[in-house]
């Protein structure tokens, strides 16, 4: 009987794989509690895409968010690794609103640097070394159906090496990201999302049901 307890006591607690309580993952991020709720609707569709155990496999993220398979796409699988913050194959709930988190309107702007340098840092040096934003570059106009001949590529990425790397030691540093960017912040307009504003309307069920849990955390 004691193991015929234990074993009901066990299934009826058991949490989802990956599980983070959402009124701690809202006081992390830039969402509300009702925005994290709506969050996770989404997510559950995304991990039972291909794989229905509860967790987003890049498979699922890359077909998804990009419509393409894990070979063909650099840019997309940046972001499911970078997304993938234990870096075991998989994106667990919480990950995918604290990185998702990053996209909101209301994220600092030096998270967004951060993350977009990362992006760039293909072998994580802590660099940005030549090749890397040529693959990037490459990648990003592939994701967006954009064409330009080589020498207009090989153009674009010697000004930026002319304008960032100060040090002029043939690689871009953190710094010298940052220092890039505040003049020329359109380098991360992608690394806002407006919709994410509005995900609640997007999933209206969770409004009623989480609604008292946010004016609590104003209170």
């Amino acid at each position: 009987m004691y193991a015929l307890k234990s074993w009901f006591c066990s299934m009826k607690f058991r949490r989802p794989p990956g599980f983070e309580d959402h009124d701690l993952l809202a006081s992390e991020t830039s969402f509300s509690v009702n925005e994290v709720d709506a969050l996770k609707i989404l997510y559950e569709k995304l991990s039972s895409s291909i794989i229905d155990d509860g967790l987003i496999h890049k498979e699922e993220f890359l077909l998804a968010l990009f419509n393409c398979s894990p070979k063909q796409n650099l840019f997309a699988q940046r972001l499911f690794d970078l997304f993938d913050l234990k870096r075991n194959g998989v994106i667990e709930f919480g990950e995918f609103v604290r990185s998702l988190s990053i996209f909101h309107p209301r994220a600092p702007q030096a998270d967004k640097i951060e993350f977009a340098f990362k992006l760039y840092d293909l072998n994580h040096t802590g660099y940005i070394e030549r090749e890397e934003l040529k693959e990037m570059v490459f990648a990003i106009l592939k994701e967006s159906e954009l064409t330009l001949p080589d020498d207009a590529i090989e153009a674009i990425i010697d000004k930026t090496f002319l304008e960032a790397d100060t040090n002029r030691d043939g690689r871009i540093d953190p710094e010298e990201w940052k220092e890039l960017v505040i003049r020329y912040p359109s380098l991360i307009k992608n690394m806002t999302l407006p919709c994410l504003k509005e995900i609640t309307q997007m999933f209206p069920s969770f409004v009623m049901t989480t609604e008292a849990r946010d004016s609590e955390l104003v209170s």
